[in-house]
């Protein structure tokens, strides 16, 4: 009999005030020809970790570790601000709000996480960490690659990001979109 996998990553959840900064993103690429896939608003978050296909009998094991790092680190503040995408403005396949501020506590959890979760089976990514709020993805082929240049140029004020928790989250996909479910919060510096 087959294990059941699911389809996991660890996130934080953003402030609501990105979701109407969203909206107003959207607006300035809502004309363009090309195909640009959003982020359903729900589902907004900063990415810690991609799991990806996660055992069923693996989940509890995440669950201690990330409970063991959590419980560690005070809650702690960042900022979201300016707009960019990945990997590069000619052929945009990610369209993003930066994260910033003292991003030190932020790192020395996604270190922890990826040290950790390595030791239980999810080996450590081989990208270096770039903290960004993913609001929209465009895939290729497509008849003509899109002109973000409104909204790469676009301002907004300055978003306070208190991060306080951890989510571990399942991603189920459905021809209608993905299911998010929650799997376990962490609420930082909780001791266990």
């Amino acid at each position: 009999m087959t294990e059941k996998l699911h389809r996991t990553f660890l996130a934080v959840p953003i402030p609501g005030e990105v979701r109407s900064k969203k909206n107003m993103l959207y607006s300035t690429l809502e004309n363009t020809e090309s195909e640009i896939h959003w982020v359903k608003s729900a589902h907004l978050h900063l990415t810690l970790k991609y799991l990806g296909q996660t055992p069923e009998t693996a989940i509890q094991d995440v669950i201690d570790e990330i409970q063991k790092i959590t419980s560690k680190i005070k809650p702690f503040n960042l900022t979201i601000e300016n707009t960019g995408c990945f990997p590069v403005k000619t052929r945009p396949r990610t369209l993003w709000m930066g994260v910033q501020g003292n991003l030190d506590p932020l790192l020395k959890i996604i270190e922890q996480i990826e040290k950790k979760l390595d030791s239980v089976g999810f080996p450590k990514s081989q990208q270096d960490y770039s903290p960004h709020i993913t609001l929209a993805r465009i895939k290729y082929p497509q008849k003509e690659t899109p002109n973000i240049d409104s909204f790469l140029k676009s301002s907004f004020g300055v978003i306070d990001f208190p991060v306080d928790r951890v989510q571990f989250i399942s991603s189920e996909l459905h021809p209608s979109g993905a299911v998010y479910t929650q799997l376990k919060t962490f609420p930082l510096g909780e001791k266990i």
